[in-house]
């Protein structure tokens, strides 16, 4: 499982979190790794095995109380052991060492372990005892992955790809446009979902092109909506029918962090403003026809 020198390794520079990290932040961060170096997902990479193993090895060892406290002191020891090398000159440095090595040599024939032994012993017992919350995690993360790869080959709605086209009486010196506005407009068609975009027609009059959010909203609109009694709407699709695609790309892990969900509402903003200039060209098209 876990090589004789693990405490040469840096686990917590494998999963990068401090030294201070709680095991909830321990297994979120080798979620967040695993989900990209998984071998079901890099089946080309030849070291993608290598680093999922090093992650796992890295979660199994720092999310065993025992294991870990073991892992801390070796650790804390070598760091102690390194600023006190960089501080003694080389005369006092092999004095150290010399020092070092005896109490070494003294304590190879005694009873007593030292840290890094008491570390081997704990990686043995966990070898010994199987970790079932590296099994939970591993299965799950496969759950994950089966789960992203099939959204990514259902069906999914596009309302850039489902526009409506909006037609009523009008005349063409009428200044009411036959009693529609945008605010007229939107008052009828908000009540079957939400809107993406509405664009009224600046110069043909009777003339609009909505957006909805969803399949739902869309057909319910084409199916009820009559507008004013007197001067009904007639609605249809600009691409005579419903249009269904597939997501191009699986959906990130599913812990967002405060900078991830802004930048996505950003996004999302901006995805909003650029398909209602599209309308808008499309409907200065429509004009020229």
């Amino acid at each position: 499982m876990a090589p004789k020198n693990i405490e040469d390794v840096d686990l917590y520079a494998v999963l990068d979190v401090p030294i201070t990290a709680t095991e909830s932040e321990i297994k979120k961060a080798y979620r967040k790794k695993a989900l990209k170096c998984h071998p079901d997902k890099n089946p080309d990479d030849p070291k993608a095995a290598e680093t999922f193993h090093a992650l796992s090895q890295a979660l199994e060892i720092l999310c065993d109380v025992s294991a870990r406290a073991a892992y801390d002191k070796v650790l804390r020891a070598k760091a102690a052991a390194k600023l006190r090398h960089q501080e003694l000159d080389s005369k006092r440095q092999k004095l150290k060492e010399d020092l070092e090595r005896r109490e070494r040599e003294a304590e190879s024939g005694s009873s007593n372990l030292t840290d890094a032994q008491k570390l081997a012993a704990e990686i043995e017992r966990l070898q010994r005892e199987g970790n079932r919350l590296l099994i939970e995690e591993q299965q799950r993360m496969k759950e994950e992955i089966r789960k992203t790869m099939n959204m990514m080959s259902q069906p999914v709605w596009d309302s850039s790809l489902n526009r409506i086209k909006i037609k009523w009486k009008a005349d063409k010196n009428d200044s009411s446009n036959g009693g529609y506005d945008e605010n007229t407009l939107r008052r009828f068609l908000k009540k079957y979902g939400d809107i993406v975009a509405l664009i009224v027609s600046p110069k043909k009059k009777g003339s609009a092109l909505v957006e909805f959010a969803n399949k739902e909203a869309s057909e319910l609109a084409l199916e009820l909506e009559k507008g004013l009694p007197e001067n009904p709407l007639e609605l249809k699709w600009v691409n005579e029918r419903p249009v269904l695609t597939t997501k191009k790309e699986a959906t990130g892990p599913s812990v967002i962090s405060d900078r991830d969900y802004e930048s996505l509402v950003l996004t999302k903003m901006r995805q909003a403003a650029e398909r209602q200039k599209l309308i808008e060209e499309m409907m200065k098209e429509e004009n020229k026809s």
